[in-house]
C-alpha cells in the first residue's frame, strides 16, 4: 500500500539555508501493519530465533577483532592520529555504514547549543532537523539558519524548522514536537535508517564515524530505548493525575495546570516508562507516524492528559506491540549522573565526571551545562574537533589547514578510533543471550 498523504505539513523555514520543496510521500511500500493490536490485552511476545542474536555477537566479536588488529596502511591525518581509515560497503572492510537522522531540539537561549551540537554530531551521511520551540525568539531561528547554510547546511542535508510549537518538558506538547520531528525527518529523507532524538543538553561522547561504524554491524530494526514496566511512586505524581498543557492550544507560552480528578490505571495496555532520549529504528518511527495500527494513536489520546509524556509514549507502544517488542535494547546508549534525590533526575555533568564518561563506554551524554568546561575537553580529547568546525572523519580529506572537512570525500570512509571499541564491546555485552531476552519489555 501506498504511504498516505499527509493532510498538512508543518512550516518549515529555509532561510535561503537548507531549501525544502514540496514533499512527496516515500516511494518505498509501507512496512505491513501488525495484526490489529486493538488494546484489548497484554500483546504476546514472539519469540525469534536464537542463531538470528548469535550472528549479530558474532558480527559484533568480528568488528571488535577487526578494530584491535587492523594497522593503518596509509599515514592518519594530523587531526586524528590515533584513527585508521576503514573503507565500508560491500567488497570492502565491512558492511555499508547506516544514515541516521538526528532531531535536535531546544527552547530560548538553546540556539548556540544546537550549532554546537549539530557540529558535534555532523557526518554528511545523516539527515538533520533543528528544532528551536516557540518560546525562543524568530530572530534566533534566522540566526541559526544562517550559521548552517555557512556551515553543515551546504551539503542540504541540515534543515531548521521555522514555525514550531511550543514544547514543555513537563506537558504533551514536549512529545507532540518529538513525533512533528520524526514525521518531517520520514517526509526529508527516505534512505535513513535510525532515529536518533537529541536536548540541546546532550553532547556526544564518541565521534560520528564512530557510532556509525559500530552501528554498521548491527540489524536495522533494532531499538535502543530505555524501560521498565515498574511504576512505583510515579503512579500518585506521573500516572493517575490528569494535566492540560496549554501549549498544544494557546499562542503564548503557559505552564500545565492539574485537574482536580485522578484516573485509574488502564488494563488494556501495560504502562511503560524510561528516558526521553531515543534511538529507534526507521520501521518502528514509520510504525508511530503513518502505520495503519491504532495502537500509536490510542496512547498519543491517553498520554496527552498525562505528566511527561515524552518519558512514556514510545516506551509503552514498543513494549505493547507484538511486532517490536523483541527488538528492545534496554539501554539509550546515554550517560547520566543521578541528583541523588528520590526522583533520581540527571544533574548535570561537569569535568569531574570526564573519566566516568569515558569508562562508560556510552554513545552521548546528559546533562551538560551550556558552554561547560567539559564540552571543550570532549572536543579536544575525544572527538577532537576545532572550535566552530565539524568533528572530522574519513570523509574530510582537506589537508593544509585549519579546515580539514572544508574538502568532501567519499562518506563511506570511516575512520573508527579506540571509542568505536568501547562501544562495540558494551553492545555486544548487551545482546549476547540470555542478557538481550531478559531485558526486553519486562512485565513487573
Amino acid at each position: 500500500p501506498r504511504r498516505p498523504r499527509s493532510a498538512e505539513l508543518a512550516k518549515l523555514s529555509s532561510f535561503h539555508a537548507a531549501p525544502i520543496l514540496p514533499l512527496r510521500p516515500a516511494s518505498t511500500p509501507m512496512h505491513s501493519p501488525a495484526p490489529a493490536a486493538g488494546a484489548a490485552s497484554v500483546p504476546p511476545k514472539d519469540s525469534r530465533p536464537l542463531p538470528c542474536l548469535l550472528l549479530v555477537s558474532l558480527l559484533l566479536l568480528l568488528l571488535l577483532h577487526f578494530l584491535s588488529s587492523s594497522s593503518p596502511s596509509t599515514p592518519a591525518p594530523p587531526d586524528a592520529p590515533h584513527r585508521a581509515p576503514l573503507l565500508a560497503g560491500a567488497d570492502s572492510a565491512g558492511p555499508a555504514p547506516p544514515a541516521l537522522a538526528f532531531l535536535l531540539t531546544g527552547s530560548a537561549g538553546d540556539a548556540d547549543r544546537l550549532h554546537r551540537l549539530l557540529l558535534a554530531t555532523y557526518h554528511p551521511r545523516n539527515l538533520y532537523l533543528l528544532l528551536l520551540d516557540r518560546a525562543a525568539p524568530a530572530s534566533d531561528r534566522v540566526r541559526l539558519a544562517r550559521e548552517v547554510r555557512a556551515g553543515p547546511g551546504r551539503a542540504g542535508n541540515v534543515h531548521v524548522v521555522g514555525d514550531p510549537g511550543f514544547a514543555n518538558p513537563r506537558g504533551a506538547s514536549a512529545l507532540a514536537a518529538a513525533l512533528h520531528g520524526a514525521s518531517l525527518l520520514l517526509q526529508l529523507g527516505q534512505g535513513w535508517d535510525w532515529f536518533v532524538h537529541l536536548d540541546a543538553g546532550d553532547y556526544p561522547l564518541v565521534a560520528p564515524d564512530d557510532l556509525l561504524h559500530v552501528l554498521s554491524y548491527l540489524p536495522r530494526d533494532i531499538n535502543f530505548i530505555q524501560q521498565t514496566s515498574y511504576i512505583g511512586w510515579k503512579e500518585s505524581r506521573h500516572i493517575r493525575p490528569i494535566v492540560v498543557d496549554p501549549g498544544l492550544y494557546l499562542s503564548s507560552r503557559t505552564d500545565i495546570f492539574y485537574a482536580t480528578q485522578k484516573r485509574e490505571l488502564p488494563s488494556a495496555y501495560k504502562l511503560f516508562t524510561g528516558s526521553s532520549s531515543v534511538i529507534l529504528s526507521r520501521a518502528f518511527t514509520e510504525y508511530c507516524i503513518v502505520g495503519t495500527n491504532n495502537l500509536p494513536r490510542t496512547m498519543l489520546m491517553y498520554y496527552t492528559n498525562m505528566p511527561l509524556p515524552h518519558k512514556k509514549y514510545f516506551q509503552t507502544v514498543l513494549c505493547n506491540s507484538p511486532k517490536f517488542n523483541r527488538t528492545v535494547v534496554n539501554h539509550d546508549l546515554h550517560y547520566w549522573a543521578s541528583d541523588g534525590t528520590s526522583k533520581n533526575e540527571p544533574r548535570l555533568l561537569t569535568l569531574t565526571d570526564a573519566e566516568n564518561m569515558t569508562a562508560s563506554s556510552a554513545a552521548f551524554g546528559t546533562r551538560f551545562a551550556k558552554d561547560d568546561p567539559v564540552l571543550d575537553h570532549i572536543d579536544e580529547e575525544i572527538l577532537q574537533r576545532l572550535p566552530g568546525e565539524p568533528a572530522p572523519g574519513g570523509w574530510c580529506i582537506g589537508a593544509g589547514d585549519d579546515s580539514p572537512c572544508s574538502v568532501s570525500g567519499s562518506t563511506d570512509v570511516l575512520r573508527p578510533g579506540p571509542a568505536a571499541m568501547k562501544l562495540a564491546k558494551f553492545l555486544a555485552q548487551r545482546l549476547s543471550y540470555p542478557g538481550f531476552y531478559s531485558q526486553q519489555c519486562i512485565w513487573d
